[in-house]
């Protein structure tokens, strides 16, 4: 063990994610707007509904939990869906329909004109994801997108676009965590 030494590859990640963290700022100002809608829609009876794929679909159902429980301080319950936890919806819809229609067919059934719609992916280009975000326009709902840094095919669908500047996987995670904890700490401060 002590042939190896990792303390300059460990520095290089944490400056990598310190300088995505950085320039994630940039998106300060959409980042005010998207909090601004959520809150709006929530004080018009609607909800947040979540949904991604692989590291996305936790990111989602982390969003969701710190919605529905408690962030910083303690307040009512606020109304959020991750369309990533029922396994039992998602595998039937994966296997009698297409594994690219789990989140259209639950945006069909759950998603409302008042609600707010997160959706998350690195890549921009989950066609699960873009199917969700087409359906729940359909009905009216608004989109907000987190993606990486060029948003791919979902920057076409989103109403706000929140791209982290980076094309690696883990450091655009990383600023969707920042994002998510900002506007879980706005959301709760001014509801």
């Amino acid at each position: 063990m002590a042939d190896f030494n990792f303390i300059d590859e460990i520095n290089t990640i944490f400056d990598d994610s310190v300088e995505v963290i950085t320039k994630t700022k940039n998106l300060s100002e959409k980042l005010n707007q998207s909090a601004i809608k959520i809150i709006s829609c929530l004080k018009n009876n609607g909800k947040v509904i979540l949904f991604g794929n692989g590291g996305s679909a936790a990111d989602a159902q982390h969003m969701a939990a710190e919605l529905i429980g408690r962030f910083k301080v303690e307040r009512k319950s606020i109304p959020a869906i991750a369309l990533t936890t029922d396994t039992s919806v998602i595998t039937s819809i994966g296997n009698d329909y297409d594994f690219n229609e789990i989140f259209s067919r639950q945006c069909e059934s759950l998603v409302n004109k008042n609600d707010v719609i997160i959706a998350i992916s690195t890549s921009g280009n989950s066609n699960n994801v873009i199917n969700g975000i087409l359906k729940a326009k359909e009905k009216g709902s608004f989109v907000i997108g987190l993606t990486g840094n060029s948003g791919g095919k979902l920057k076409s669908s989103a109403d706000i676009l929140l791209d982290v500047p980076s094309d690696d996987t883990a450091r655009i995670q990383e600023g969707h965590r920042v994002i998510i904890h900002s506007l879980c700490e706005l959301i709760e401060k001014n509801l």
